[in-house]
Formats: structure tokens, C-alpha cells, sequence
């Protein structure tokens, strides 16, 4: 019965040990999101006002607006959390320095992906 405990204790450490992300991750998240964000701002602007009478053609424009919405937040996310783990906080005032970085380049990643349009 012990073998057996340990053979199973053995095997749960193999199946729950870390496993390291791929370096260009990262990278490749980020240009996906980038792009999902571009097409649902194309979706967008090439819809038509006039269309807008008629609720069966709300349906591309409104998954254009949630898919945009959601891979924008998430590249600013994304961006923002990294540029904050380059350099952690070491003290109060180091968390609250940090926590003024991180609106700061919210803000301006926000800026960034908006300003284009």
C-alpha cells in the first residue's frame, strides 16, 4: 500500500509541476489581441448608419463592438502588467509610486490603441 501511495504521490508531483510558458507568448498574445482589435474597428467603420433602422443587421456591428472592446482591455491590461512586474515595488511608497505608473500607462496605452481611430 505505501509503494503504491508513494508511486501515486510521484506521479501527482510530475502532473502538477510548473510549466514555463513559451518566450514569445507573450508576443504572439499581444499581436492576436492587436489584431482582433484592428478587424472590429473595421467592422465598425465600414457599417452603415443607414443600416442601423433595420435590428436584424445590429448583430456584426454589436460582436464587432464586444470583441473589440474585450481584446482592446485586455492588450492595455496586458501591456500595463507588464511594464509594472519590470521593476516591483520595494515599499509603501514603492506600491504607490507603482500604482501611478500603472494608471499612467493605462492611460496612455488606452490613448494609443484610441487615438488611431
Amino acid at each position: 500500500m505505501t509503494e503504491a501511495a508513494s508511486n501515486f504521490e510521484g506521479l501527482l508531483r510530475e502532473a502538477l509541476a510548473p510549466v514555463e510558458p513559451p518566450a514569445d507568448l507573450v508576443v504572439r498574445l499581444e499581436s492576436t489581441l492587436q489584431s482582433i482589435t484592428e478587424l472590429a474597428a473595421d467592422e465598425l467603420e465600414a457599417w452603415e448608419l443607414s443600416a442601423m433602422r433595420d435590428p436584424r443587421n445590429w448583430v456584426r456591428p454589436a460582436a464587432a463592438l464586444v470583441a473589440g472592446t474585450a481584446a482592446g482591455t485586455a492588450l492595455v491590461v496586458l501591456r500595463a502588467r507588464r511594464r509594472a512586474q519590470a521593476t516591483p515595488p520595494r515599499s509603501v511608497a514603492g506600491m504607490r509610486k507603482a500604482a501611478g505608473r500603472t494608471l499612467e500607462d493605462i492611460e496612455r496605452e488606452t490613448r494609443r490603441l484610441l487615438g488611431d481611430r
